[in-house]
């Protein structure tokens, strides 16, 4: 995958449910033979720090000693890790302004943590906030997942956007060596021009030395994409954060989320203009 991400960034805390995340982004360095760069955002609260400084610097301490354990693991691993904290009152904004920061053309994050009482049943806040203004691609990577190895599934509609999802699918399958299937969850009056769009798509990939499937189907998008994924021993998923039709503000769409929370494998959400 050398050719499609050249910059990666791993977010992570470190904790218990960053375990799969920070495997997935290793071997992907380690395959690609790539450096990896590393955010560990620190919650910060200026006047509450004020107040009580020791725990700002027992935090400090505690990440010190997080990145530390985690350079240790990708020496071990063979991988060149550029690991720093970043402090400030939003995690999110945190990793978004690295990734910025760094040029990173891929966020690799977990899909969540603890639920507090505002996480979403799902998919993390933190999280869901990332996909929504990350300035590039992000993997969500669940806890027991691990490197693809048998065939990508891209979700697409018809359109320039589900182009450029179709594209980037099909150079990631290139460099792993993958088969390639291509589902467009249609309304019954779309059922033709989605058809004609899979066909196209499927017979593009071909032409790349791909080999591709499709599937139009009917019903609730999340549900055929994941049954779909399911049904063709997928382990990655490539979708986009929203659909065609553009939203008034950054968020991440419902299918989405729903496809990112409930896949059993990594989700690959393009980043689109």
């Amino acid at each position: 995958m050398a050719t499609v991400f050249q910059h990666l960034l791993l977010a992570t805390e470190h904790s218990e449910f960053d375990s799969g995340a920070e495997a997935l982004a290793m071997a992907l360095a380690r395959r690609c033979q790539l450096p990896l760069a590393g955010v560990l955002p620190i919650v910060s609260n200026p006047e509450f720090e004020a107040a009580a400084p020791a725990l700002a610097t027992r935090a400090d301490q505690q990440a010190a000693a997080r990145i530390a354990e985690l350079h240790e693991l990708a020496q071990a691993q063979g991988v060149s890790l550029a690991m720093q904290a970043r402090r400030g009152p939003e995690p999110h904004e945190e990793i978004v302004d690295e990734a910025r920061a760094r040029g990173s053309d891929l966020i690799v994050i977990r899909r969540r943590g603890k639920r507090g009482f505002l996480a979403n049943l799902l998919l993390g806040e933190m999280v869901s906030r990332v996909v929504a203004h990350a300035p590039c691609s992000v993997l969500i990577v669940p806890r027991g997942a691990a490197m693809w190895r048998q065939r990508v599934l891209v979700a697409a509609e018809p359109g320039a956007q589900g182009q450029r999802l179709v594209d980037l699918a099909g150079a990631v399958a290139v460099e792993c060596q993958l088969p390639v299937t291509v589902v467009c969850v249609a309304e019954p009056s779309r059922q033709a021009e989605a058809r004609a769009f899979v066909n196209d798509s499927v017979q593009g990939l071909q032409q790349r030395g791909l080999t591709a499937q499709g599937q139009v189907l009917a019903g609730k998008p999340y549900e055929q994409i994941l049954q779909a994924g399911r049904d063709n021993g997928a382990d990655l998923i490539v979708i986009g954060s929203r659909g065609e039709v553009p939203l008034a503000r950054a968020v991440i769409g419902g299918v989405a989320q729903k496809v990112i929370g409930l896949s059993e494998h990594p989700v690959l959400v393009a980043h689109t203009p």
